[in-house]
């Protein structure tokens, strides 16, 4: 995926300007920066849920001479503000959120088929989310609800997965197992894309994207020192990183 010259609008105000970021194409990719800074805006317009003027490609094709439905077929979406009770009736079930993944594939009225159910089951199985297949959405805590938010991101089976906090309300076991998902996407050729606050879970990325205010600040691989230069720059100095065994972490400095 390919982005050139991006403008990005929230009615006549432009968030983003002038970016131009090549994403890797089956590798993950973490977009880092401080609040405000353009991150969420950034995976809305690659949904095509905000105004744009510039160039967003998937293999040389621009999308928007993609159809919403062709788009949401190749590109699932998670938004940070998707994990509240009340955006979900009192009688939305597990099961049938996690099948609303599966509408791009659907024709008008048509039932769901075999291998909608399978891949459902697959991905309530695999964010450990099967056993709450019946409840209400609405009656789950705040992180069986991103579990099965997940599985409806991983139901779509698209080749491209935009992922806005995806680690919000997550206890650790669960986000260790996050990390597994995300290894095994890779291994069947996914392309991922996250927005991530934590620095440590975002430095596991094989590249990394930086915004502040609007702009692009380094895009890199996450192991580059100088990735690591922009990052301390990119927070003013406020924090450093340590190695701790294979892994990068950041701390207050």
């Amino acid at each position: 995926m390919k982005i050139r010259q991006l403008t990005v609008f929230r009615g006549p105000c432009a968030i983003l300007s002038d970016i131009n970021i090549a994403i890797p194409q089956g590798k993950w990719t973490s977009i880092i920066g401080p609040n405000g800074a353009g991150k969420s805006s950034l995976l809305q317009a690659m949904i095509g849920l905000l105004k744009w003027d510039g160039s967003i490609t998937m293999n040389g094709v621009d999308i928007a001479w993609f159809t919403q439905k062709d788009l949401a077929k190749k590109i699932a979406w998670l938004d940070q503000s998707s994990n509240t009770a009340e955006e979900f009736g009192d009688s939305l079930s597990v099961y049938d959120t996690v099948m609303l993944g599966r509408l791009p594939h659907q024709g008008w009225l048509h039932l769901p088929s075999e291998t909608d159910h399978m891949l459902v089951e697959q991905a309530l199985q695999q964010t450990d989310a099967w056993h709450l297949r019946h409840r209400p959405l609405q009656q789950l805590s705040g992180g069986e609800r991103q579990r099965v938010l997940l599985a409806r991101l991983l139901a779509v089976d698209a080749d491209i997965l935009l992922m806005d906090e995806p680690l919000a309300n997550l206890d650790p076991p669960h986000q260790a197992d996050f990390l597994k998902w995300q290894g095994n996407l890779m291994a069947q050729g996914k392309t991922l894309v996250t927005v991530l606050h934590e620095i440590h879970f975002a430095l596991r990325a094989d590249h990394v994207v930086m915004l502040n205010r609007g702009k692009l600040h380094f895009e890199g691989s996450s192991r580059d020192p100088k990735t690591h230069q922009a990052l301390v720059l990119l927070f003013d100095g406020r924090i450093r990183l340590e190695k701790f065994g294979d892994d990068w972490v950041a701390l207050p400095n």
